[in-house]
């Protein structure tokens, strides 16, 4: 059966330089650990809030567009940091993570009944499947996903407030990471981007 490139992924758009995309990921968490460390939960989901805000500035700045999961992220930060500082309540950004996961897995869910590839376009995917390799992929994150909203609800509720804050930046991050690596293998194997050019 040949191999071929979903139109939706066939674009010219720019993508952040990978380390500049690590920085605006990872920096609004390591002012949220740090801020929470010196003065709190709640001056740090204030930073945290802030942070996130000027990321997704300097990401449009950067592309031009806003990557879909930075802005779904930003929407869900605002919303329960919001109630965090309002109601003096940790619970709410301490619940944020799973809702993220929680989303996340039931897009690609839904994208997997539909066949369609969501997982490139909730990533801002720059790489190229096969339609086996993008079901693969994106069932795999999904469970990923659900895994992931497990795991925050499991440490939020059963430990203190600043091993919570240390999961995000040094559990649930490169756990990501690590995961993500793993795909490379799965990802080779269905990569198409060197196939179904035309002939020079």
């Amino acid at each position: 059966m040949p191999r071929t490139l979903h139109p939706a992924l066939m674009d010219d758009r720019k993508h952040l330089p990978p380390l500049a995309k690590l920085a605006l990921d990872i920096g609004p968490l390591v002012l949220f650990f740090v801020v929470n460390g010196r003065w709190g939960i709640y001056a740090a989901t204030g930073i945290f809030m802030v942070a996130i805000v000027v990321a997704l500035i300097v990401s449009y700045a950067m592309i031009r567009r806003f990557p879909v999961m930075t802005v779904v992220s930003a929407v869900i930060v605002m919303v329960f940091g919001g109630l965090t500082i309002w109601l003096q309540d940790d619970t709410f950004i301490k619940m944020k993570p799973t809702i993220i996961y929680a989303l996340f897995a039931g897009v690609l869910g839904i994208g997997l009944l539909m066949k369609k590839p969501l997982l490139a376009i909730v990533f801002d995917a720059m790489f190229h499947l096969t339609d086996e390799g993008w079901r693969k992929l994106t069932t795999r994150w999904a469970l990923f996903f659900v895994f992931m909203a497990a795991l925050n609800e499991i440490v939020w509720r059963t430990q203190s407030t600043d091993f919570w804050v240390g999961f995000k930046l040094f559990g649930a991050i490169p756990l990501t990471f690590v995961f993500a690596l793993l795909q490379y293998p799965l990802m080779a194997k269905y990569d198409t981007s060197g196939e179904n050019k035309a002939p020079r």
